[in-house]
């Protein structure tokens, strides 16, 4: 069981892993031993999620989720297998934990007085400089 908050916890069945060969350095044991993690999670059909986490999570998981709305997390930061797989575990434990918080909603504001005051100035006195770059006619 993954705990993510005293409501959500996600069963480790609903977790898919697979081992893959890491790049980067780690010499010959990089391409004997497959220590990267490649995490699957199903969003759309998993049980443990709520509707709401759900939509937020697949709204922010951006190019790590597929069409069918499965996460797919890859670990490879470590050396170890198992080093990787909890990177995994963490890392997916953090971007549900992410979406679990509702977002403020905007509060429309109106520019104020003073601003709009400033920014017309603004824009005549740029206006300004603008016209008094022009030459004359007959100075030339």
């Amino acid at each position: 069981m993954i705990y993510i908050n005293h409501k959500i916890s996600i069963d480790e069945a609903e977790l898919h892993e697979d081992f893959i060969h890491s790049s980067g350095p780690g010499g010959q044991n990089v391409n004997k031993v497959a220590t990267a993690v490649q995490l699957r999670f199903d969003v759309r059909n998993s049980p443990s999620l709520p509707d709401d986490v759900r939509e937020r999570l697949l709204a922010q998981a951006g190019k790590r989720i597929t069409t069918d709305g499965v996460l797919i997390i890859k670990a490879m930061r470590f050396r170890s297998q198992d080093k990787n797989r909890k990177d995994a575990a963490d890392r997916l434990t953090a971007l549900i934990k992410r979406a679990t918080e509702v977002p403020r909603p905007r509060k429309k504001t109106r520019p104020t007085l003073a601003s709009k005051k400033r920014r017309l100035e603004e824009k005549r006195r740029h206006g300004e400089i603008k016209r008094e770059r022009k030459t004359a006619p007959g100075l030339e």
